[in-house]
């Protein structure tokens, strides 16, 4: 199995939701809130050239003057899983052997850009996460809920808390 940069993402918020993912329960097709940023992102930037997917494994929201990778999110709410998300884009891209890489996250919303760095600590980390997720790939069991603020939003809500 490919790790994908929606794996990335939801192993920064939350390993059980990423538990379901993998093992193709998706609840998000349910979900107004991810509705809402489906529409946002059909909505913003709506000249550039968008949802590019490379060996079906990370899908860049858009890529800008030759090699500046954008990431369109609603919120700052779980901002680190986004800069992981986009990190993980450009570690990929590099061991591909694309050179001078560099990315930014777009909040159209707060009308806000952040410039991401892909620092050699960074590859790093993403090797170990890549490894916690190949590990999780084959658990058979589920993980333990996080209890987070951010529960009552996810899409999962109810497989964990109902």
């Amino acid at each position: 199995m490919n790790i994908t940069g929606i794996m990335i993402y939801y192993y920064f918020i939350c390993k059980k939701k990423l538990w379901y993912f993998i093992n193709q329960i998706n609840m998000e097709q349910n979900s107004e809130l991810v509705a809402i940023g489906k529409i946002l992102d059909e909505d913003s930037y709506k000249k550039e050239k968008k949802e590019i997917l490379i060996d079906n494994t990370i899908n860049i929201d858009f890529i800008k003057n030759g090699a500046v990778l954008h990431e369109v999110k609603k919120t700052k709410s779980i901002e680190e899983a986004g800069i992981w998300q986009i990190k993980y884009y450009m570690y990929y891209l590099e061991k591909k052997e694309v050179k001078n890489i560099k990315a930014k996250i777009d909040y159209p919303l707060l009308r806000e850009t952040k410039e991401i760095i892909l620092s050699d600590s960074d590859r790093k980390v993403l090797d170990d996460v890549i490894q916690d997720i190949e590990k999780l790939i084959n658990e058979e069991s589920i993980p333990k809920k996080i209890n987070s603020k951010i529960c009552k939003k996810c899409s999962y809500y109810d497989l964990c808390y109902v």
